[in-house]
């Protein structure tokens, strides 16, 4: 059964940390291109970072440069976005997405809230 299962949202301050987890199962997630969507309050989703499979990271939103670190542990089929100096505007559903190479499939994560509010 193809799963991402994904962790570690919740509520945090202003300047706080926050660290997701993006499990896989069921396919091949180290030939997998991996990337992190956001979707904030009222907007629709978009794309934020992707990591290929050799470990290249590419983050699409400059709002999140030198405060987010996205990451793969491809033997731990996991993948993490760390999150610090967090900010309100960083609220938003954050979303995790695998590609396998060289096929059709999409699978996405379930979804995890982050919140950042005094």
């Amino acid at each position: 059964q193809v799963q991402l299962v994904q962790s570690g949202g919740g509520l945090v301050q202003p300047g706080g940390s926050l660290r997701l987890s993006c499990a896989a199962s069921g396919f091949t997630f180290s030939s997998s291109l991996l990337t992190w969507y956001r979707q904030a309050p009222g907007k629709e989703r978009a794309l934020v970072a992707a990591i290929t499979r050799d470990g290249r990271v590419i983050v699409y939103a400059d709002s999140m440069k030198g405060r987010f670190t996205f990451s793969r542990d491809d033997a731990k089929n996991t993948g993490y976005l760390q999150m610090n100096n967090l900010k309100p505007e960083d609220t938003a559903i954050y979303y995790c997405n695998a590609h396998p190479n060289g096929t059709d499939s999409n699978y996405w994560g379930q979804g995890t809230q982050v919140t950042v509010s005094s």
